[in-house]
């Protein structure tokens, strides 16, 4: 099957995402830091700080959907929950990463981050194939209690349909508003 290296796959990609933009978003906030220079006015260690912070919180976040990605390769179950929102959530932000990434970098990053998200939404889509799957096996097998206690009694007939009543009135002819009479 699929879904589990696909989840493997992605849990891989998304570490390595995690760090790549953790470290990225480090060495930004340290020559920021090294330059002493403002921009607009900007104290560089305001700007060093938010750097380094959107760097932890940025690498948090691809971290933690990575783990989810993890997780549902070691347990071969659908992502449920925060889990299914944030691989939705990391989804939406890798399309928005190739849009950027098309007009900013080029198409090979772009092409990329479409591969990444292709992956993303496969992983997504063929779990919940095998829970749709699941389901409709499980309506149509009964409830599988086996007692037997339905077999001794009769079955019940079927009811008698109904006769139909006789329609005289025509069809109802399509509805036409009234046309406005202001000048």
């Amino acid at each position: 099957m699929v879904r589990r290296p696909v989840a493997w796959v992605v849990a891989v990609i998304l570490f390595a995402e995690a760090f790549g933009i953790a470290a990225l978003n480090w060495f930004m906030g340290v020559v920021v830091d090294r330059q002493d220079m403002s921009l607009a006015g900007l104290d560089p260690d305001r700007m060093s700080m938010s750097a380094k912070a959107g760097a932890v919180v940025f690498g948090l976040y691809f971290a933690l959907c990575g783990l989810v990605a993890l997780l549902v390769a070691v347990r071969n179950r659908a992502p449920a929950g925060l889990g299914r929102v944030l691989l939705i959530s990391v989804a939406v932000v890798h399309g928005l990463l190739a849009a950027v990434a098309w007009g900013l970098i080029g198409w090979t990053a772009f092409l990329s981050m479409l591969v990444v998200l292709t992956l993303v939404v496969l992983l997504l889509m063929t779990y919940d194939q095998v829970a749709d799957a699941a389901g409709g096996a499980g309506a149509a097998g009964g409830d599988g209690s086996g007692d037997g206690a339905g077999s001794e009694s009769a079955p019940e007939p079927a009811p008698e349909p109904e006769p139909e009543a006789k329609n005289d009135t025509p069809p109802a002819a399509p509805f036409t508003p009234p046309a406005p009479t202001t000048p």
